[in-house]
This record gives C-alpha cells, sequence and structure tokens, in this order.
C-alpha cells in the first residue's frame, strides 16, 4: 500500500504546479473591471453605494447530451471536451424526472456542466471574445437582447470546433452548449452595459 502511494505522490505534485503556472498573472479582464468598468459604470449609473455596482459572479457552460444517454463513449468524451475548453473538470446533469415519450429515465445522464467562478471565468471571457468569436464564419456579433430580466445574459453556441483547445480530427460529433454569464446587477441595462464595457460584441441580431 505503502508503495502505491509513493507511486501516485509525483503525479498528483505535477497536477498541482500545472494548475500554478496557468494562474501565474493576474487575469486580464479582472483588472479591466477595477480599473475602467467600475469608474464607467459608476459615472453612468450614478451608484450611491460602490457595493451596489454589478460584477460578473459566474459563468455557466451547459452541454445537452441527451441523443448520447445511451452512448457512455460519446457521454465522455463530451465531459473531456467540455472540460479542455472550460480548463475545470465538468459535472454530469441528470434527468430529475422520467419523460416516456423521449426515452428518458430518472437519473439518467443527460448533459453536462461547468461553473466557472475567479480568475478562471475571467481567462474564459477573455478568450471567448477574443479568441473563440472570430473565429466564428460571417461573424456580426452576438444577440444583444438574450437577457432573462434579472439581469443575466444567455448565448448559444452551435459547435464546439470553434474553441482553440479542440482538435478537429479527435472530434467524434459536432456539440453545442450555451454560455449564461450571472451578473450581480439589478436590471438588464446595467447587465449589457456592464458586459460591453468588458468587451462583449454585441450586434443588433435576434439569437
Amino acid at each position: 500500500m505503502a508503495k502505491n502511494n509513493q507511486e501516485q505522490a509525483p503525479a498528483k505534485k505535477k497536477k498541482s504546479a500545472q494548475e500554478a503556472a496557468a494562474f501565474t498573472e493576474p487575469a486580464r479582464l479582472r483588472v479591466k473591471y477595477k480599473e475602467e468598468v467600475v469608474p464607467a459604470l459608476q459615472e453612468k449609473f450614478n451608484y450611491a453605494n460602490p457595493m451596489m455596482i454589478p460584477k460578473l459572479e459566474k459563468i455557466v457552460l451547459n452541454m445537452g447530451l441527451g441523443s448520447d444517454k445511451d452512448n457512455p463513449k460519446a457521454i465522455d468524451a463530451a465531459l473531456e471536451q467540455l472540460g479542455q475548453i472550460a480548463g475545470q473538470k465538468p459535472v454530469v446533469t441528470k434527468a430529475k424526472k422520467s419523460v416516456a415519450n423521449f426515452k428518458v429515465r430518472q437519473g439518467m445522464n443527460i448533459g453536462a456542466k461547468v461553473t466557472l467562478r475567479g480568475d478562471r471565468m475571467y481567462y474564459f471571457m477573455d478568450k471567448l471574445m477574443n479568441i473563440v468569436l472570430p473565429r466564428v464564419r460571417d461573424f456580426r456579433g452576438v444577440s444583444d437582447v438574450s437577457f432573462d430580466g434579472r439581469g443575466n445574459y444567455a448565448m448559444g453556441v452551435k459547435e464546439q470546433l470553434i474553441f482553440p483547445e479542440i482538435n478537429y480530427d479527435d472530434v467524434d460529433k459536432v456539440r453545442g452548449m450555451d454560455i449564461v454569464f450571472v451578473t450581480t446587477a439589478n436590471t438588464d441595462e446595467e447587465a449589457k452595459e456592464l458586459l460591453k464595457l468588458f468587451g462583449m460584441p454585441f450586434g443588433n441580431i435576434n439569437a
């Protein structure tokens, strides 16, 4: 037993070193928020208290896998790809109840989800706006109306291939995902201004 523990220790240490190396520099958008976004929001909305200034709380990536519910290998491949995209291990989402028409049983694996916070959240947003979206063919901006009325914004991505981490030759199936930006804003107007100041490429198009 002691021998096995000794053999596993180097791998654990190597993983920690890799994770540490990925975050040696402060997230660019975190710095931008403090130095540029906060003053701009304060000037536009005249908040009485600095604590009222909206901020990005988390980013949630959801990938539906209902069509692969009976294929464990496909689900494993999707989880691996989502993990590469997010830089964080995803969790499997399960059906809360059975739906006979869709041949779905309660507890069945039907999706994958990743919740990003802190620097990982800022790194992902930076990559999405400046690397990923410009790779989309005929890109004209993201919808500026996909807010939920409570300051949160959702957008869809049709295929995982637009992310640089994904190797086309390793993809077994094209899969899309939903990306939700959860903010502390009380209104959609404030949330839109927050994301716009970060650099979100809004366009006058319908999602």
